[in-house]
């Protein structure tokens, strides 16, 4: 599958989030959602990525905007994760892979000098039509929220 670019018609979704229930990304046309992919829950540049968006939500609601987290974590998992930082917003049990895949953010991974697959931490911004506004690849985990801001202004 060729690499999704800016303009691009964002892949469909349909997924579980933490309390079991199906979130569409179609479902959302009309809105700007921000989607977010993240390694695993309770790790720390994760927990940091998601706190970040936290402490920024009703801004980025306030500006029109749905967030979205997609991790490759369990419903159960995302329960306790949004439990202990007191996460606003749906995270989505992406356990088979596919959004992932569909993404094209389920890569080949080297730590200290073991491959394995995982997820590559990358931010979607998608615009109301369901089209792909902005990637963010090189994702700056305390400062998440200012740095699609910082896209957005250009």
């Amino acid at each position: 599958m060729a690499e999704l670019q800016i303009g691009d018609q964002a892949p469909e979704i349909k997924a579980k989030n933490q309390s079991g229930d199906t979130i569409k990304l179609s479902d959302l046309k009309g809105k700007k959602v921000i989607l977010y992919f993240y390694p695993k829950d309770n790790t720390p540049g994760c927990t940091t990525e998601a706190c970040n968006f936290r402490d920024n939500y009703q801004s980025l609601l306030n500006d029109g905007f749905e967030v979205l987290g997609v991790s490759i974590d369990s419903e159960q998992s995302h329960q306790k994760f949004i439990s202990k930082f007191e996460l606003p917003f749906n995270l989505l049990a992406d356990e088979d892979q596919k959004i992932v895949q569909d993404y094209g953010v389920w890569v080949e991974k080297n730590m200290y000098g073991k491959k394995y697959m995982g997820t590559a931490r990358t931010t979607f911004v998608i615009d109301e039509k369901g089209k792909i506004q902005h990637i963010l690849k090189k994702v700056d985990n305390k400062n998440a929220t200012q740095q699609i801001r910082d896209l957005l202004a250009k």
